[in-house]
Order: C-alpha cells, then structure tokens, then sequence
C-alpha cells in the first residue's frame, strides 16, 4: 500500500456490495484515497465507476476496451492495471467487430483532442450506434479521461492484490433498448427531465443562470450515467453551495477555465467565463488573462499550474507537483483542486465534442467581456 502524502488513504473504508467490484470488502486505494479527501465521495464515485462499465446499453467489454486505450494513450499505469483486469473478468461483447473497433477508434480520437472525432468517423460511427448510444459512448471516454487523471493526481500505484485475486463484476442484464435503432425515451430519461425541470425553477440563483444546460439535456439521453455523474459525485462543481473549508468559486472557476482553454472548449469557456463574471470578476481581469498569468493571485496560479500538468501530460505529474499544490490548498483543498481538473476532462471532451451549441446567456457575456465571439487556437469556433 503506497500513497502520496497529500492523498493519504482512509484504510478500513468499506463499500455495500452493490457497488463494490471486489470481493471480500476489498477498498481499491484511489477510493480509499478519495474517501480520506471527501467521506461522502466514497460510495458515490464507486457508483460512478461501476454505472460507466455496467450501466447503459453498450457491452461492459467495449466499455473496458475503450478505456484500457484511453489508458494506454495516457500512459496512466494505475488505470491500466484495473482496466485491463475487469476485462479480462466480463462476458465477451456483444456487439460485432465493426462496431468494437468503432467504438474504441472514438475513443483514441476524442481523448487525443476535444475535437478530434471528425465529421466523418463520427458519421460512420453513428450508422452503427444510434443517438443514445452516441452519448454514452462519448460519455464513456469522458469518464476514463477523468479516471485516468484522477488516479494520477492522487498518486496511487497498482495494488499487489491485482494479481492475485478476481473482480467481482455484477452479473450481465440484458437491455431492451440495447438492439434498437433508434433512440427510445426510457421511463428513467422522463424522471431525469422532470428532475432537470425542478432544478431549472431555481436558475437565477445558480452559478451560471440559464437555467437547464445543453450538456444537461444531451446527458439525459443516458440516464442512469448522468444521474452518477451530476447526482452528487461533482460536489466540487462551482454551483454547490458555499462551504468556508472548501477552495473559493473564484479559483475553481479559473482552474476549469485553465482546462478548457488548454483543450480549446468552446463551450466550457463560455461557462466559465459566464461564471467568473457572475462572481464578480473584473473584465480587465479577464482580457489580461488572455496574455499571461500575472493577474492571477498566488493561489490562483498554484492552482492553474496543476491543473495545466495534469491536463496536458498526467504521467509526468510528480509527488512535487502534489506538495505545491498542497502547499497553497491544504488539507482536503488540494482535492477540490484535482477533482475539479478532472472533471473538465470530462466536460471538454463531452461539450464540444458532441458540438453541443452554447447557451444564448453564455454568448452575450463573452461578447460583452471580449468585445468578439470565441474562437480557439485552431480557429475552431
């Protein structure tokens, strides 16, 4: 059992058994990990995982196959050693060769660049998996993007368990919406649209003000994923509510800008700036961000800096990167942080991606702060 110090593990956590994939009450260390950071985080990010892999109507094979690439192209050992032992352990897929490699070349392509899925494989792509399919693959690449960088950040090393021992992977369910051709509104999407309706009432009084969010909308599609992803797990996301031990809106708002700038998400960039100026962050601020990092304040840039590593090369995060975050956010802050980073992995590639259209709100205020429409490194708009 190795940690880092910034992340220690919380060992003797346990987990029910309908969400555990291990035998024996066994706690892998990145959820030990998060269970020390965030104790409420323990069950719902086991949740999270095992919804992605299990959940939805795509084989949990092609699922594992997507994300043990997605590993691979990262280079991140700790996701590879679980990844590739859950596949081994599940029935074999469903779905035919063509659609395997499909669904695996998505991936490859998504987790290199936000907009890496051209128009023509995602057309190709998109004459096997119908819509809703669509959405949860790319929600799948989001999630092991997220994963990878996760398990990285927290410094976790391949357990001496996983070769000895077997998952416990939940026993396959077969889907009456797996073999459609179209995509079929489930009771479960329902539910999820009058839920995002309640939410919406209350829109003037979010982070970002308009109400339900295309991503939102697109998730829905999935329900069982979006629920595991926005039901709670994201509780470092800028609109939960004010917490005096948690990092301030402000700097995670500027790390998730960080993020989305460095991948060139239009979208997210537009949220984010909609957010940092409903904080109350200066326009001059903002333009001089566009230069360089010297309006940052020192958290602000330790933070940023992270998140840039992290984003860009998560394999060469190092134990010192940890101690510097640590040492502008101490304590559980350093994890708002690192999940925070995360979680845009997982946005970007999801928002632009799927070249969800931004809100009308989010538009008029990156005019309004920039005097022009955002357009990114690569001239994508």
């Amino acid at each position: 059992m190795k940690a880092s110090p910034v992340f220690p593990l919380a060992p003797g956590v346990a987990l029910p058994a309908e969400l555990s994939l291990e035998a024996g009450g066994r706690v892998p260390d990145y959820l030990q990990a998060i269970a020390a950071a965030q104790p409420e985080g323990l069950e719902k990010a086991a949740k999270l995982t095992r919804t992605v892999i299990f959940g939805g109507t795509i084989s949990p094979a092609v699922k594992l196959a997507m994300g043990l690439a997605i590993a691979g192209q990262l280079r991140t050992r700790y996701a590879q050693a679980h990844l590739r032992r859950l596949l081994s352990a599940v029935p074999a897929p469903t779905e035919n060769r063509e659609a395997q490699a499909l669904a695996v070349r998505y991936a490859e392509n998504l987790t290199r660049d936000v907009h890496g899925v051209s128009d023509e494989d995602f057309a190709k792509t998109g004459a096997v998996f119908n819509d809703a399919k669509l959405v949860e693959l790319t929600m799948t690449t989001c999630f092991f993007n997220y994963f990878c960088r996760l398990t990285e950040g927290l410094g976790v090393t391949p357990e001496s368990w996983l070769n000895t021992s077997r998952p416990s992977v939940p026993a396959p369910t077969e889907n009456p919406f797996r073999a459609a051709r179209i995509t079929l509104a489930s009771d479960d999407e329902m539910k999820m649209a009058n839920t995002l309706l309640e939410r919406a009432k209350a829109a003037a009084t979010s982070s970002l003000g308009i109400g339900i969010a295309n991503s939102q909308r697109a998730m829905m599609r999935v329900p069982d994923f979006q629920d595991a992803w926005m039901g709670g797990w994201s509780a470092a996301r800028p609109g939960a509510a004010p917490n005096p031990n948690a990092v301030p809106r402000t700097i995670m708002l500027q790390v998730s800008l960080a993020v989305s700038t460095i991948n060139g998400c239009r979208y997210c960039v537009l949220h984010q700036v909609q957010g940092l100026r409903r904080q109350g962050v200066e326009v001059g601020k903002l333009l001089a961000l566009q230069k360089d990092d010297s309006a940052l304040t020192k958290e602000e840039k330790a933070a940023v800096d992270f998140a840039r590593k992290l984003t860009k090369e998560p394999d060469k995060l190092t134990e010192a990167d940890r101690q510097a975050l640590a040492a502008a956010f101490p304590g559980t802050k350093a994890f708002d942080v690192l999940q925070q980073t995360c979680r845009f992995a997982f946005m970007n590639r999801f928002t632009d991606g799927l070249r969800l259209p931004s809100e009308d709100e989010a538009v008029k205020t990156y005019r309004e702060t920039y005097g022009r429409d955002y357009v990114n490194q690569k001239g994508y708009r």
